[in-house]
């Protein structure tokens, strides 16, 4: 039993598309899914950052803008948002 050429293109050109069609929905969804995590991360910086720099008078405010930052910057991110918040405002 031997598989016909044109069946074979057929088959594997079939599966390229399926992997297209069902793959590319998936990979916006992993970036959001990434995002959020990296702000749910950022905010949990911030509370660390709010319960250790309370005694030096450091409060940073937990809000979407500044766990992004924090999120996506990380510690260097967490430590500009509390250079901002304890020299400029």
């Amino acid at each position: 039993m031997s598989l016909e050429p044109v069946v074979f293109v057929a088959i594997v050109g079939g599966l390229i598309l399926m992997l297209l069609i069902i793959g590319a929905p998936l990979r916006p969804v992993r970036f959001i899914g990434q995002g959020i995590i990296k702000v749910i991360i950022g905010a949990a910086f911030l509370f660390f950052l709010n319960t250790l720099g309370n005694q030096a008078g450091i409060h940073v405010p937990i809000n979407p803008i500044t766990s992004a930052v924090a999120g996506l910057l990380g510690i260097p991110g967490v430590a500009a948002l509390a250079a901002i918040g304890y020299w400029i405002i």
